[in-house]
């Protein structure tokens, strides 16, 4: 089976086309090195939650918009050498994140079920 990565984060709402060509080279890069493919949703409905949410979770600003990723990789050990090359590639350094990466929650999931 297949892995995944899966990426929240905020993003200001006035940073949509910096963040969508950011996404765009990040993605490249991603396939690059083995990735088999990147998908990026911009939230419209993303509510606030009372004891958990995606926005509570990323702690969402006012002007923010919440933002939910994930890269699939055809293996966990193709993930783990396609992300060392990801982190040394020079243009994933040469980047801005067109928001806080600080406040960016993620990690990597083998999927037990895909129907």
């Amino acid at each position: 089976m297949n892995y995944v990565d899966g990426f929240v984060a905020a993003v200001p709402t006035a940073n949509k086309a910096a963040y969508l060509e950011h996404a765009r080279l990040a993605a490249t890069v991603f396939q690059s090195h083995g990735a088999l493919e990147v998908v990026e949703c911009w939230g419209d409905d993303v509510p606030d939650g009372k004891l958990t949410s995606f926005p509570m979770a990323v702690q969402r600003k006012p002007d923010e918009t919440v933002v939910f990723a994930w890269i699939t990789w055809p293996s966990r050990a193709v993930r783990d050498e396609g992300m060392k090359k990801v982190m040394d590639d020079p243009r994933m350094q040469a980047m801005t994140m067109p928001f806080d990466g600080q406040r960016m929650i993620y990690g990597g999931f083998q999927i037990v079920l895909q129907a």
